[in-house]
């Protein structure tokens, strides 16, 4: 609506702009929105809407200061409730509730271990490619007595703005939560020949890694398509690559998927030993 030439204002109740993403991604795109003119507005929400004079007006709040805004249109993000009325659960005996939904285990099994439930309606992360995932597997558990786990799954995940937002695996809060060593290699896009050459250089390319191992524990990418580029770390992830294997990846040149081999490469040259570094000093000084 912005690029399109209306003034956008974006009213948000909690404190943070995009709380589930590391705060450098959401600053990056809170940047890009200022940019296209777009208001943000945290910690704010709408005291009550009402029609004046053939006009829409909208009373926000934010720390007891009060504000009113006209507007054209009013677009509202209530979020998603599973569908479970009218499907007699009670009766075949699924425990559930209004907003968590069908009650499964790690194997996607309800309480009645003849039925088995996937998607939207069971999930606490409601995104199309988690529900087609889940649904391979409930057949699989269900009709090949198969023994795959919601829990082992390696989910990521996009929020389609631009720049975009793509993630997959840990933060490095979440691995510190744990208290899993973790070290960081961040790429930045305008070290990047592809980004620049495109005018896309704000954003970075960020790999989490346990410390002490070349194990990929989660990554996180700003670019205009991180969603097509978080596809080699979650597969990475899954397949068990590590950063040393990621660093032999060829890719074609110029790209912006560049970036996740300079992340690699940046992990192999940290782990070069004083002891190494003295014999190829001496050996270019020769």
């Amino acid at each position: 609506f912005g690029r399109l030439g209306a003034k956008t204002i974006i009213v948000q109740d909690a404190p943070m702009f995009l709380p589930k993403e590391e705060r450098d991604a959401a600053q990056i795109l809170s940047e890009a929105f200022a940019h296209d003119g777009l208001e943000v507005r945290l910690n704010t929400s709408v005291l009550q809407v009402w029609a004046e004079g053939g006009q829409i007006l909208a009373d926000l709040i934010n720390d007891d200061f009060t504000s009113t805004v006209i507007v054209d249109a009013i677009l509202t993000g209530v979020g998603r409730l599973p569908n479970v009325d009218g499907m007699q659960l009670e009766t075949a005996g699924v425990e559930y509730d209004a907003v968590t939904g069908i009650h499964v285990d790690d194997f996607l099994r309800t309480t009645n271990r003849q039925i088995f439930a996937a998607g939207d309606v069971c999930l606490e992360h409601r995104h199309t490619h988690t529900a087609e995932a889940t649904a391979r597997m409930v057949v699989h558990n269900a009709l090949i007595l198969g023994r795959q786990r919601l829990s082992g799954l390696t989910v990521p995940w996009c929020t389609f703005t631009d720049p975009e937002i793509a993630h997959v695996g840990m933060s490095a809060r979440e691995a510190r939560d744990q208290d899993i060593p973790v070290k960081t290699f961040t790429v930045l896009l305008h070290e990047v020949s592809r980004a620049i050459v495109d005018s896309e250089d704000a954003g970075f390319v960020k790999i989490h890694v346990r410390d002490g191992t070349d194990r990929i524990l989660g990554a996180t990418i700003v670019a205009r398509h991180a969603g097509e580029m978080i596809g080699e770390l979650t597969l990475a992830i899954v397949a068990g690559v590590g950063m040393r294997a990621l660093s032999r990846v060829i890719h074609a040149s110029p790209v912006q998927a560049g970036a996740i081999k300079a992340a690699a490469d940046a992990y192999c040259r940290s782990q070069v030993t004083p002891t190494v570094k003295a014999r190829l000093l001496r050996w270019f000084a020769r």
